[in-house]
């Protein structure tokens, strides 16, 4: 299983997949599957090549192959007036894996969060923006380092540890390692987890365990997420961004129950983070696809999730940019890069590219387009 997973993590090289370090950005007009419409492909270097929505052409997309927008619904008829536009409002969520190997992404992760809040802060200047941050793990920060508090002395082989990834080896992995790697593991204050902390989909306030941020983050007026004006907001999306390796890469179960009206309403986790009339701007960073169909991946497929997304979005796919990172050799496994191809407006670069933010401006982008055909639902 260790070596399997090990080659799921490795990056493999460009080739003609169509998947490079260029991040490639796909706009694709709105309009329902049946249409013809033009999509059109931007790349970095400013080469143009188009693809029918909806249909079977030869024409690339940002991944190398032919763009399909699948029927997920029709567009709401504006009539012969001009669509009104977001009217600057765009709720950003990003969804984060929190599995083992996302170590071998810290530094980048790290390196990135600066770069994502520049050009949100930049780019969406004049919006009222959310943000906010969800793993791949219904579960709270790491069971061998909270069953080993307050002292973490405990080591893999020893009976207070029950980790032990591979009992049948003739030299146990991580034998004699600590059995909690993070030191400094809030042990502390484990009375301020809550049942959200514990929740699929709940924005991040407190993550833990290996390589997390392992404190409270000090978001304002009490929400899982943040709001234009947030205090220090760099150091605050560090905080809640900074996930960590003791947990799960189910990413599309978390997407689904992020979107959910009970998980958004009055009273939930993330109470009024989704709003109706504002776009959403969707991200996903992890190291693994997420194949879906249930454990140990997410529940459900690719249309499962999108069509979540599409209730929470009033079936409107335009109202959506994504932005995902993924790898040529998992095109036939990855339900979250299948998803995303399903919108009209979608960008993804490779999940091994040395420095995330360049792909995350560049779809950025993307919501100025999205806006000037936004539709306020009525």
């Amino acid at each position: 299983m260790v070596l399997a997973l090990l080659g799921a993590c490795q990056g493999p090289t460009a080739d003609s997949s169509g998947f490079s370090t260029t991040p490639v950005l796909t706009t694709t007009p709105a309009g329902s599957a049946d249409d013809t419409a033009t999509a059109d492909t931007t790349s970095s270097s400013g080469g143009r090549t188009s693809a029918s929505a909806g249909s079977s052409s030869s024409g690339e997309s940002g991944i190398g192959e032919t763009t399909t927008v699948l029927d997920l619904g029709t567009m709401p008829d504006i009539g012969d007036g001009k669509p009104v536009g977001c009217k600057g409002k765009i709720d950003l969520l990003f969804v984060i894996s929190r599995f083992g190997y996302m170590k071998y992404r810290q530094a980048q992760l790290i390196d990135a969060f600066p770069k994502f809040i520049t050009t949100i802060e930049s780019k969406f200047a004049d919006f009222d923006y959310h943000i906010m941050v969800v793993d791949g793990d219904a579960d709270w920060g790491s069971s061998y380092c909270t069953d080993n508090c307050p002292t973490l002395a405990c080591k893999v082989g020893e009976p207070c540890c029950a980790f032990d990834p591979c009992p049948n080896c003739p030299y146990p992995v991580y034998l004699g390692q600590p059995c909690c790697g993070a030191v400094d593991y809030p042990c502390g204050q484990l009375d301020l987890v809550t049942a959200c902390d514990n929740a699929f989909g709940a924005g991040n306030v407190f993550p833990a365990g290996d390589y997390a941020s392992n404190k409270p983050c000090p978001i304002d007026g009490d929400l899982r997420y943040m709001v234009k004006g947030q205090t220090d907001l760099a150091g605050t999306f560090a905080c809640v961004a900074q996930l960590g390796t003791s947990g799960g890469d189910n990413l599309g179960q978390a997407l689904t129950a992020a979107m959910q009206k009970n998980i958004n309403d009055p009273g939930g986790c993330n109470r009024g983070f989704l709003r109706k009339d504002a776009l959403l701007m969707l991200t996903f960073i992890g190291v693994n696809p997420d194949h879906g169909g249930g454990n140990p991946s997410s529940e459900g497929f690719a249309e499962d999730w999108a069509k979540a997304v599409l209730d929470a979005k009033q079936g409107d796919p335009a109202s959506v940019v994504m932005l995902t990172f993924s790898n040529p050799d998992w095109e036939p496994y990855d339900e979250i890069l299948r998803m995303a191809k399903m919108f009209p407006y979608w960008m993804v670069d490779r999940s091994d590219v040395s420095d995330y933010g360049p792909a995350f401006e560049e779809a950025s982008s993307l919501v100025e387009t999205a806006c000037a055909g936004f539709v306020v639902p009525g």
